[in-house]
């Protein structure tokens, strides 16, 4: 008899009772929710309205200079000067008026080879300039 009574004690406890994790289900739901619209509202800013803003850039306005830790320009794949990109460049500029320069320099170059080159896009009336970089991993 003693034997009968382990055994059923042993068929109720294989049972798993899961309104406890049902109930946490719920609440989580609820809170994700009622979060989630909070996380996306960001300012309430309504912006100005601007001319020319709705330019398209092409794939073909735009020109790709690398600067890597050495100092080397590279422009269309070629190693340059920075005086061959600038000459380079502004004939680009000449035959395209809405030219745009895409830099990628190097993290731990010297700055002066960026701010050079950018320097010499704004004499040639390049004001459409973007630098480049990989976006940041959040872990620590």
């Amino acid at each position: 008899m003693r034997r009968f009574s382990q055994r059923n004690s042993l068929v109720t406890l294989a049972d798993i009772n899961i309104t406890p994790l049902l109930d946490l289900a719920f609440v989580l739901l609820i809170i994700f929710v009622i979060t989630t619209p909070l996380l996306e509202k960001g300012l309430d800013v309504k912006l100005p309205s601007i001319s020319g803003g709705s330019d398209v850039i092409h794939k073909s306005d735009v020109r790709t200079v690398e600067v890597n830790l050495q100092g080397q320009y590279v422009l269309e794949r070629q190693k340059m000067t920075l005086d061959q990109v600038a000459r380079s460049l502004a004939q680009a500029r000449r035959s395209n008026p809405k030219l745009v320069v895409d830099i990628r320099a190097d993290k731990n170059g010297r700055i002066e080879l960026l701010t050079d080159l950018m320097d010499r896009c704004q004499q040639l009336g390049i004001t459409q300039m973007s630098v480049r970089g990989n976006p940041r991993s959040n872990e620590p």
